[in-house]
């Protein structure tokens, strides 16, 4: 799998680590965060591959600030993005399997980097169900489109 990864200044050590992680399992990794500990803004990288994710050059991201929560916030403010902060693999299997999420994202605050590297695989082994998901999906693109949800007035 071709997946793009971002971080910020708290999270260059884990980010390294997963970054290496992916690449010992076969995937192939375009680096689009930072390496430098001084301050460093997540939205530069949430952008960053959030708009590689959106534009196909990668079939997928991973995100990773101090909470995974800032850096997703701004990765899900580009069209047809779905990134899902987790913290344990359950939930990331989850948000692959109903919410179709194409990225996903953690803390390194948060997550040591083995349980990082287990919310990466369940998110990467995780196949979308369609169905009835499908349907959901649909609605949160209708309120991206359109900032309604002709649903919500029925």
């Amino acid at each position: 799998m071709k997946l793009a990864i971002g971080n910020d200044h708290v999270a260059v050590d884990m980010k390294n680590e997963i970054k290496e992680y992916l690449i010992s399992q076969g995937h192939e990794v375009i680096d689009v965060g930072t390496n430098n500990r001084e301050r460093f803004n997540y939205p530069v990288s949430g952008y960053k591959v959030a708009k590689m994710v959106a534009a196909g050059e990668v079939e997928g991201g991973v995100l990773i600030c101090g909470t995974g929560v800032g850096i997703s916030l701004a990765a899900n403010k580009v069209k047809g993005i779905r990134a899902c902060v987790c913290s344990e693999p359950y939930s990331a299997q989850l948000s692959k399997q109903h919410n179709n999420s194409n990225i996903i994202a953690f803390g390194a605050r948060v997550v040591g980097v083995e349980l990082a590297k287990m919310i990466v695989d369940s998110w990467i082994n995780a196949k979308f169900e369609g169905g009835r998901h499908q349907t959901r999906i649909d609605m949160i693109a209708e309120i991206e489109e359109t900032g309604e949800l002709k649903a919500a007035e029925e």
